[in-house]
């Protein structure tokens, strides 16, 4: 089976040498091909790639930011593709899959490629890699500051303190920010896990809150509670999530 590969550069020249390289490996398959942060977003969602070759320095979202809108759950392997001298790589060599210096030589993309493969061999160690990535890439913040949602042919980001509640059905969440709301492709769960616990709390086994944003909360029967959130919207709290909402107000 080939790895299904994204090439995300803006500059065409780098792109093109990228492919040129990587088409001669026959277990590589080049998918598809971003010139900026946005496009890697929408092309990583809708063409599900396994290896990434990702830029760090774009105009508008960099490489870093493109990891932080995706999330753990939906980013590919990656391998770093940038200017930056060594001394700068080390800080972040250890938890990326790898690095592409440029300009490059085919001996060296060919042992990245061969890296990549026998990471992706353990798909247990490619996890806990990516992970380790996105927390190094930001510092050592555990949790996203927007999100990135799909909506006809744009996308749009959400800054996740904008974000009053999260409501969950199946595979879709929808992101209500008070003045709009946004349907993301994406468990609640996964959601959950992204954002600060200290912010963001389950309330329901289908809603997270944002604390910030109660302004009432009133005893319903069973002990359920209501809450009126800062645009009026209203969320009822179930008995089991009231204890874990309490702590947190």
């Amino acid at each position: 089976m080939k790895l299904r590969t994204l090439i995300v550069d803006d500059m065409p020249l780098a792109r093109g040498r990228l492919r040129r390289h990587l088409a001669s490996d026959p277990e590589i398959e080049i998918v598809g091909e971003a010139k900026n942060g946005t496009e890697a977003i929408e092309r990583i969602h809708t063409l599900a790639p396994q290896l990434l070759f990702l830029d760090i320095q774009m105009p508008g979202l960099d490489g870093f930011e493109v990891l932080e809108a995706v999330g753990p759950d939906a980013v590919p392997a990656v391998v770093f593709v940038t200017a930056y001298d060594e001394f700068a790589l080390r800080a972040f060599e250890v938890h990326a899959l790898d690095y592409v210096l440029k300009p490059f030589d085919t001996e060296r993309l060919a042992a990245t490629v061969a890296r990549v493969k026998r990471l992706l061999a353990t798909s247990e160690n490619v996890t806990a890699q990516l992970s380790s990535l996105l927390d190094g890439l930001r510092g050592g913040k555990k949790y996203v500051t927007r999100l990135a949602v799909r909506s006809r042919e744009r996308l749009v980001f959400v800054a996740v303190e904008d974000i009053e509640s999260i409501e969950g059905a199946g595979n879709y969440v929808r992101l209500h920010t008070g003045t709009a709301s946004h349907l993301l492709r994406d468990r609640l769960g996964s959601i959950e896990a992204k954002l600060d616990p200290d912010v963001f709390v389950r309330v329901h086994r289908s809603t997270i809150v944002n604390v910030t944003r109660i302004r009432e909360m009133h005893p319903l029967f069973n002990g359920d509670q209501l809450l009126v959130l800062t645009s009026g919207r209203r969320v009822t709290v179930s008995r089991t999530f009231r204890t874990r909402l309490l702590e947190r107000l």
